[in-house]
């Protein structure tokens, strides 16, 4: 056990939903319907029944994602600035936004970072927990949660050099004829990240960092960002294959 980080005393653990108004593959996307409940209201739903989180704070530029957010139970104490809501505004800055600019209304200090995005619907608040866990037991700054991909650097993702040729993106250790065999890869989710605030606030990104992994099903880890992408979270809803937290 990290004795630094886990003590007595229960950390202060916040989590942030990051939802920008703007999206244009796939537009309102934080407030488009699910089963019928705003997208966003998934990622509150789940940050509110981890056992870790203190407290759900929405980060937007939007009113109306504002509002809704708060219709949830969620906080929103401050709207983002707009240049950090562009298309092309990266989210670590946000990041650091969101930390600096939250008082809380106890004076405790921030122990945890945790970011929900709203785009993982299927998520599970354990999945939440197992992030913040393996946070306050390890040396990492920072916990990402990660699926196995379906594809494999070493065996069927391909590149092409200066004259045109594909070749793999990685070369593979000899005698890989199949893909299990080749060494095992993940693809990074939106489900969550916990991290250490110090670490946000002086570092530029993720992997400036010690960075260790929460692993979760492929089917919780389902990102929203298209017409297909929602058609399918409904689809393994209706089918009981992956089920999101009530409320």
């Amino acid at each position: 056990m990290h004795k630094a980080r886990r003590g007595a005393m229960k950390p202060h653990v916040a989590a942030f939903i990051f939802a920008r108004g703007g999206s244009k593959g796939l537009v309102r996307k934080n407030l488009r319907p699910l089963a019928g409940k705003p997208l966003i209201a998934y990622a509150i739903t789940a940050a509110f029944a981890s056992r870790w989180v203190d407290r759900v704070v929405v980060s937007t530029d939007c009113p109306e994602i504002a509002e809704v957010a708060r219709s949830w139970g969620a906080e929103v104490p401050f709207l983002r600035p707009s240049e950090l809501a562009q298309d092309d505004s990266p989210e670590w800055l946000s990041w650091q936004h969101a930390i600096s600019t939250m008082k809380d209304p106890n004076g405790r200090k921030l122990a945890v970072f945790v970011s929900v995005p709203p785009t993982a619907p299927l998520r599970l608040a354990s999945d939440i927990d197992g992030c913040v866990d393996t946070l306050l037991d390890s040396d990492a700054d920072i916990v990402l949660t990660v699926a196995e991909s379906d594809r494999n650097p070493y065996f069927n993702m391909v590149e092409l050099d200066d004259d045109g040729y594909a070749r793999l993106v990685k070369g593979p250790p000899s005698g890989i004829s199949r893909r299990q065999s080749a060494p095992l890869v993940f693809g990074i989710s939106t489900v969550a990240y916990a991290a250490c605030p110090e670490f946000i606030l002086r570092a530029n990104s993720i992997f400036e960092g010690r960075v260790r992994i929460w692993q979760v099903p492929r089917e919780r880890a389902v990102d929203i960002d298209t017409e297909l992408d929602l058609a399918f979270a409904e689809f393994l809803m209706m089918r009981s294959i992956a089920v999101p937290p009530e409320g």
